[in-house]
């Protein structure tokens, strides 16, 4: 662009004037102020009817959409606590399968196990937990009035074989409550698991309290068979919920005022409602559970028949539906959901919400907004038409300067208007003209000084980046000296105490040999009748103690010899040098590679006792990585954590690291390194993995441990390395790399 003049790049299309061209036949010209009054008033007249239709349509698609919305979100939160609240109870089962199968939970002493229960009612939020072997004992932990939590104790068959006991605060069994006949082996809660022979759910069932200490139970029972390795029935694991917490967990779901949600079996018999009607009824002193035709709620009745009408029978809803119906000659929405779960629940889940809460102000919008689309018309012609006039005659003006413009004339002057916009325009025009030439003068001489800025500044940003890739290179060689000479220095440690004892020994075995021998060759001259000068030898070397002694120090001198040898594996373990490619390691063995060389560091020293170090390792797969580059990680996270251990020096609480090791959605093996010590606080947190950057002293850090560590897992092992700090209670670094690479550099 720098050859291009003035008059090619500015003055081109202006100076082709078009008044010098031959015209065609013009038809009579229209007078300006009808242009700008006409259009204007057709568009504002456009707008008011576009926008009152628009209103109208709008309002109406809103409503669709918000309460398809408002329902789908309602739907969901009632999923998702459906999902949670009643997958609960199997996982108590499960638990409490594995307890039996460990023998942590002995089924034969029923005491220990209503204990063991009672515990477990002190963390789930559910209403029984327990069990009934085929002998027709069992024992259990149940909370029927929702508050206090009882021990149940079965003996055999009735009469007179069920007590119920209340506890202290330590689950202690206190005075007896009842005592009743309850035949557990008849009951469905039973049959039904042990009919399945797998985990299921049992009937819905109900029990009343006539003298009302006990609200109404309506409750599931969640039910696990327990088999021996030959397939016999050892016990039958239960687990309840309370059915009417859903109907209490609806009501602070609903968002809508006089809407509904209720859950119901695909028999039509309702288990929960959003409304304050109950889900039943008490009939004999007995608790009778309604259908959703017959509900109390007027809406939830409704519904139910319209949906019954509309599908034959509740069976034929497969899939999520989103209806309207009239109800009372009242628009109501309506979304069904089928709920299912793996142990046999079929439940439908049914959101009601009327149209009216939401047309009514969105119709009262509609009308105000035409109101003043209408205002806005008559007020916007009547402006239009004042201003129009008053418009054209500087228009008018701004019109000839720009016709001599475009002739090449640029030192045109625009008279002054009244009117702050064209003046504003007026100004310009006055001061196109001289600034035209000077800023294209500019511009060239400015692009010209760019250019020459940008070559300048490339030369110079190359040359801090070879700069930056020279320090960066010796700053890694500088970190990897650092790990090498704290690996030498444990390995001196270690390997000098087991050699120095072979080597103290050595002296003894050896004479102990050489005495044997000689005893031997003399036994074996005066054999089979030994003299006195014989047995007076033995005597003198203890022969008896001789033997034992030379047995221990060979014995010692083989462990110092396997001490050796361990310590020379870890360091051939830790250093990993010749795998230069992904290669499937065993995880725990570098970590324990790193804690052997770092032993030295762990030790109790005069200023602090020893850093205690706790395994919580999963069960790990073998791990696809660079292991002496994640052994390196390894070691710079340890380091760090011992030094941050060593900062706080209290002897009253002793320094620990945790380990924990585990798989993570099958894909993932996570390693994480706690300690307790001092923490870090949060703007040091944030930049923990940025290069150079170190809150230790001069000469004792590089600020690259953390930084390398970082690229190593998640640009080497496509992995993340997070860390999570609490300043006063410790630090937790975690490391998550996949099992298998996807793709290898």
């Amino acid at each position: 662009m720098g050859n291009i003049t003035l008059d090619t790049w500015v003055l081109a299309p202006l100076l082709s004037n078009p008044m010098k061209l031959p015209t065609a036949k013009r038809t009579k010209p229209l007078p300006l102020q009808w242009l700008l009054i006409v259009p204007f008033v057709l568009q504002i007249f456009a707008a008011v009817g576009l926008v009152g239709y628009l209103s109208f349509r709008n309002g109406q698609n809103t409503v669709n959409d918000l309460v398809n919305q408002l329902m789908e979100k309602t739907t969901d939160v009632v999923d998702e606590h459906l999902d949670s609240y009643l997958k609960i109870p199997h996982q108590v089962n499960r638990i409490n399968a594995d307890a039996v199968r460990l023998g942590l939970l002995s089924l034969g002493d029923r005491k220990k196990a209503g204990h063991y229960y009672w515990k477990q009612m002190q963390v789930y939020d559910l209403t029984y937990i327990g069990h009934t072997s085929p002998d027709g004992t069992g024992a259990g932990a149940a909370r029927y009035d929702g508050k206090t939590v009882t021990i149940d104790d079965m003996v055999s068959r009735p009469p007179k074989n069920a007590y119920t006991y209340a506890t202290d605060a330590d689950g202690n069994r206190q005075q007896l409550l009842y005592n009743m006949d309850f035949d557990a082996l008849n009951e469905a809660y039973y049959t039904n698991v042990v009919k399945a022979g797998k985990p299921i759910w049992s009937r819905i069932y109900t029990w009343y309290d006539p003298t009302g200490s006990i609200p109404p139970y309506i409750s599931a029972s969640a039910g696990y068979p327990l088999y021996d390795k030959d397939k016999k029935l050892i016990t039958a694991l239960f687990s309840d919920v309370h059915l009417l917490k859903l109907s209490e967990f609806l009501r602070n779901t609903n968002p809508s005022r006089t809407g509904q949600i209720f859950i119901m079996e695909r028999n039509g018999a309702l288990i929960a409602n959003s409304g304050t009607g109950k889900p039943y009824r008490i009939r004999n002193n007995k608790i009778e559970r309604i259908n959703a035709i017959e509900s109390y709620d007027p809406l939830i009745q409704s519904t139910a028949k319209q949906l019954q009408q509309q599908f034959k029978n509740f069976q034929t809803l497969g899939e999520i539906r989103n209806l309207q119906f009239d109800i009372e000659r009242e628009r109501h929405y309506v979304q069904v959901m089928p709920w299912k779960d793996a142990y046999g629940l079929d439940w439908l889940v049914i959101v009601a919400v009327p149209a009216r809460e939401f047309t009514d102000e969105i119709d009262a919008n509609t009308r105000d907004t035409i109101l003043l689309c209408l205002a806005a018309l008559a007020i916007a012609t009547l402006i239009g038409y004042l201003t129009s006039s008053r418009i054209t005659r500087p228009i008018l003006k701004l019109s000839q300067a720009s016709a001599a413009i475009a002739n090449g004339k640029l030192d045109q002057q625009v008279e002054i208007s009244n009117f702050k916009e064209l003046d504003i325009l007026a100004n310009s025009f006055n001061q196109m003209a001289q600034q035209l030439r000077e800023s294209f003068t500019a511009l060239e001489q400015t692009n010209t000084e760019l250019e020459d800025r940008v070559e300048a500044r490339t030369a110079e940003l190359k040359n801090t980046l070879k700069e930056l890739q020279r320090t960066q290179a010796q700053m890694l060689q500088s970190e990897k000296m650092s790990a090498l000479g704290q690996m030498v220095a444990g390995i001196a440690h270690e390997i000098n105490n087991p050699v120095n004892f072979i080597h103290g020994n050595l002296t003894h075995v050896q004479e102990y040999a050489d005495d044997l021998l000689n005893f031997l060759q003399l036994y074996q001259e005066q054999y089979p009748n030994p003299v006195a000068e014989i047995q007076a030898e033995a005597e003198e070397l203890d022969l008896e103690f001789l033997q034992k002694d030379l047995v221990k120090i060979l014995g010692s001198m083989k462990l110092g010899t396997e001490r050796i040898r361990q310590i020379v594996l870890s360091l051939r373990n830790f250093s990993r040098m010749d795998e230069a490619e992904f290669k499937d390691v065993d995880i725990h063995e570098g970590i324990e590679s790193t804690l052997l060389i770092l032993q030295h560091r762990l030790k109790a020293k005069p200023e602090r006792p020893e850093i205690e170090v706790i395994r919580e390792y999963g069960n790990l797969p073998k791990v696809e990585c660079y292991a002496g580059t994640l052994n390196q990680v390894f070691m710079n996270i340890l380091v760090n954590a011992i030094d941050a251990l060593e900062e706080v020096n209290a002897k009253d609480n002793p320094g620990r690291i945790t380990i924990r090791t585990s798989v993570v959605d099958s894909q993932w093996v996570e390693v994480a390194i706690a300690d307790n010590g001092p923490g870090i606080p949060e703007q040091v947190k944030q930049r923990i993995f940025d290069p150079f950057f170190t809150t230790k002293p001069v000469g004792k850090g590089t600020g690259m441990g953390m930084s390398i560590s970082y690229q190593i897992i998640t640009e080497k092992h496509n992995g993340k390395l997070e860390c999570f700090s609490t300043p006063g209670k410790g630090t937790e670094l975690a490391i998550r790399i996949p099992i298998q690479q996807q793709a290898k550099f």
